[in-house]
């Protein structure tokens, strides 16, 4: 299963679209929160059940004994969502001064979160926050770059208003930059939509230069809920959100099979005799 990071220029849902993502999922999940301006889940939706004894602060210390320590804590450290168990989050750092201790934990524990998603099938789903920038690279500080690279897929989330896509100009090709360079390659990276404002999944992509991977609707009562808590709105499991979100789970598995394959099996350079008779065919 993939293991598939969520982004953004600015505040355009990531932490809802990541939650909605893990929770609509057919298989086990877990949503990391790893935005190093801090988590909002164990406050908002968790309203405060997990305290601060618990999450991603914690590993770093862990990291700095060896591998299997970090394992472990990992595991002792992740808060179920549903009864079951089946859907577990990593609560993120209650304060953003804490951020500076992780730099050297991003590596280890995108590790952690691969052999999880490999050897476990869970989806995981990582809430990477806004991203930083310092001289047109991701900022080390203040980004989970390691994450960003060894991911199977990054998501920019966007919204299809012209504010959204302004913004999101100015950070994407710096990510593509980023991703070919330091990553897993450009491919990796694809656009999550908000059905939020006038412009729709055709003409982002075309405005950004990226793919569309799946879309989410505006829905505000579920969306509300994933950031306060309390009582799940009328009609939750059938909502838009979490009907959609299960089918975007299946676009990002089999974009990120494709990606795979690909790597595998490279596609090999079209012959001079070749290359002509495509073009003379595209032309028709």
């Amino acid at each position: 299963m993939p293991v598939t990071a969520l982004v953004s220029a600015k505040s355009c849902g990531v932490t809802t679209a990541a939650l909605a993502l893990t929770l609509a999922s057919k298989r086990p999940s877990l949503l990391a929160e790893c935005d190093p301006a801090g988590g909002t889940t164990r406050a908002g939706f968790l309203q405060g059940e997990a305290g601060a004894g618990y999450g991603l602060y914690h590993l770093a210390a862990a990291e700095r004994t060896g591998p299997d320590a970090l394992a472990q804590a990992f595991a002792s450290h992740l808060w179920p969502m549903d009864e079951a168990g089946h859907r577990k989050l990593l609560p993120g750092l209650t304060d953003p001064a804490q951020a500076a201790a992780l730099g050297r934990t991003w590596p280890a524990l995108s590790e952690v979160m691969h052999v999880l998603a490999d050897e476990a099938g869970y989806d995981v789903f990582i809430d990477a926050g806004r991203l930083a920038l310092e001289s047109g690279r991701l900022h080390t500080t203040l980004t989970p770059a390691p994450l960003l690279h060894q991911a199977d897929l990054v998501l920019l989330v966007v919204r299809g208003t012209e504010q959204s896509l302004a913004l999101a100009r100015h950070i994407i090709d710096p990510l593509r930059t980023e991703l070919a360079e330091r990553g897993s390659g450009s491919e990796a990276l694809g656009l999550l939509l908000i059905e939020d404002g006038p412009y729709r999944a055709h003409q982002v992509a075309e405005a950004l230069k990226s793919p569309v991977l799946a879309a989410l609707p505006f829905d505000p009562g579920t969306a509300d809920y994933f950031t306060n808590g309390g009582r799940p709105p009328r009609g939750y499991g059938r909502s838009p959100l979490l009907r959609h979100a299960r089918t975007a789970t299946e676009q990002f598995e089999a974009a990120a099979s494709r990606r795979h394959i690909q790597k595998q099996y490279p596609a090999r350079p079209a012959t001079p005799q070749l290359a002509g008779v495509l073009q003379r065919l595209s032309e028709r």
